[in-house]
C-alpha cells in the first residue's frame, strides 16, 4: 500500500474510533473531515482493511443508513445486530434513521 493511502486510511481509522456508542456516520462525512470530500470510496475501502480490528467499523453507513459494508462481516446480520445492541434505530426501509443517529466528525 502507498504511503499516502496508508496514511488517510489511519487519519480514517481515528476518525471511526471516535463514533460514539448508538451512532452513525457516513462514509462521505468522514472524507469532507478529512478534507477530501471526493474520496468517500477511499474511507470505504480504508473500513474494509479495518474489519476485525477493535475499531466501531459497523458504525459507517452510506448517506442513505444503508449497511453497505455489511457483507464484510463476519455474517450479514452482524453489522446490523451490533447498531441495533448499542440503540440504533431503522427505518421501514431497513436503512439506519440518520435523524436520530447521524454523528458529523467535528460538530458537538
Amino acid at each position: 500500500m502507498s504511503e499516502p493511502r496508508q496514511d488517510f486510511f489511519e487519519r480514517v481509522w481515528a476518525v471511526v474510533a471516535e463514533i460514539p456508542l448508538g451512532r452513525v456516520t457516513t462514509y462521505g462525512h468522514i472524507a469532507e473531515y478529512l478534507g477530501s470530500r471526493s474520496a468517500a470510496r477511499t474511507v470505504g475501502w480504508a473500513m474494509n482493511a479495518a474489519i476485525g480490528s477493535d475499531l466501531p467499523c459497523h458504525r459507517v453507513v452510506n448517506r442513505f443508513g444503508a449497511l453497505t459494508g455489511r457483507r464484510h462481516f463476519e455474517g450479514p446480520f452482524v453489522m446490523e445486530e451490533r447498531l441495533r445492541s448499542e440503540g440504533v434505530t431503522f427505518t421501514d426501509e431497513g436503512h439506519v434513521d440518520l435523524d436520530a443517529h447521524l454523528w458529523i466528525p467535528g460538530e458537538e
